[in-house]
């Protein structure tokens, strides 16, 4: 059974940061490409930043370069997205998505920045 968990999202202060996780199941985490997209309420969903397979190769949306990093950990399954300088437009659903052959997507974790 794929399935694909976040964790670490909540509130926080502009300024702050956060980092989010992605723990991968049921499927080869390592021949897939993964990404993070977000949605804010009324609008739609937004690409945030890919890492390649391998983590050799990284490419973000622009909003989110210089404060952004994705990364990952192919032995342990999981992708991170480091969250620096969070502004209140950051404020969204954050989903990570496994794309290769398939296409999967975990159920989100909601960041909120305000003060």
């Amino acid at each position: 059974q794929v399935q694909l968990v976040e964790s670490g999202g909540g509130l926080v202060q502009p300024g702050g940061s956060l980092r989010l996780s992605c723990a991968a199941s049921g499927f080869t985490f390592s021949n897939y490409a993964m990404s993070w997209y977000r949605q804010a309420p009324g609008k739609e969903r937004e690409f945030v930043a890919r890492i390649t397979n391998n983590g050799a190769n990284t490419n973000y949306a622009d909003p989110m370069k210089g404060r952004f990093t994705i990364s990952r950990d192919n032995a342990k399954n999981t992708m991170y997205l480091q969250m620096n300088n969070l502004k209140p437009g950051d404020t969204a659903v954050y989903y990570c998505c496994a794309r290769y052959v398939l296409t999967y997507w975990g159920q989100g974790t909601q960041v909120t920045v305000s003060s």
